[in-house]
């Protein structure tokens, strides 16, 4: 454990700190929590695994490195699998990898996670380190738009196939993607919505983009939903959790 006072960023995410593409409005820590807060919280209240923290440095020099997740989130994403006895995961939106590798090592060996995406490029990368975590073989990566995907596997599975769903994707079509883990996941079973905080834009009367307004909505229809049971955590940038009734 570092000494008190030196709680600091990952190296890399560190030196990444003001360079070009970094958004400090969408950081990886959990909204609200200062720097040195947020460092002492994933140091004493999550075990990263070696080869997410390889990941997490890897993608932490992307431009685009807001989109992984906070490293507590992930332990989170983790507990929940491990809670639910989950043996069949649900991912929209896998980036490099953080979530899908993090939930995938939560399955039991004979347990399957499904991941939507459309970025060659980003997968490529989750690939290589579904394959070093050894987690290769539990993992079907569908590159298309996910809702496709959805309308697939419901035709295919039939409703309530999957126990978990993580939703991390582009925002605007965030309703469509609930609505479709809403028939995919099984009474009991849990859907997990990213970034419902949105850096605190969602409070904001001036920011009237399709993103925050999208997720706004989204946050108005669930608050009283009577298909779900709904707690919202302010961990990372937000997170929605569902219960399917």
């Amino acid at each position: 454990m570092p000494p008190r006072g030196s709680w600091g960023f990952p190296p890399a995410a560190e030196e990444n700190r003001g360079a070009p593409g970094y958004d400090a409005t969408m950081s990886r820590g959990s909204i609200g929590l200062s720097d040195e807060l947020n460092a002492y919280l994933v140091a004493v209240g999550a075990r990263e695994p070696e080869v997410l923290a390889r990941l997490r440095e890897e993608t932490a020099v992307m431009p685009e490195a807001r989109m992984q997740i906070a490293v507590e989130q992930g332990a989170l994403l983790s507990m929940l699998v491990k809670l639910l006895g989950a043996r069949r995961v649900l991912e929209v939106g896998t980036f490099t990898g953080y979530s899908s590798t993090a939930m995938a090592l939560a399955l039991p060996p004979d347990g399957r996670i499904v991941c939507c995406d459309v970025s060659q490029e980003f997968t490529d990368v989750a690939r290589r380190t579904w394959a070093a975590a050894g987690v290769e073989d539990r993992v079907e990566l569908r590159l298309a738009p996910a809702l496709e995907t959805l309308d697939a596997l419901l035709a295919a599975d039939g409703a309530g196939s999957f126990d978990l769903a993580f939703i991390d994707a582009d925002k605007t079509n965030y309703g469509g993607y609930v609505e479709g883990a809403l028939l995919l996941v099984r009474p009991g079973g849990l859907i997990a919505i990213d970034n419902v905080l949105w850096s605190g834009r969602v409070i904001d009367p001036e920011e009237t983009d399709a993103d925050t307004q999208a997720i706004r909505d989204l946050n108005a229809d669930l608050a009283t939903d009577e298909r779900v049971d709904i707690v919202m955590v302010p961990i990372a940038d937000g997170l929605t959790l569902l219960r399917v009734r």
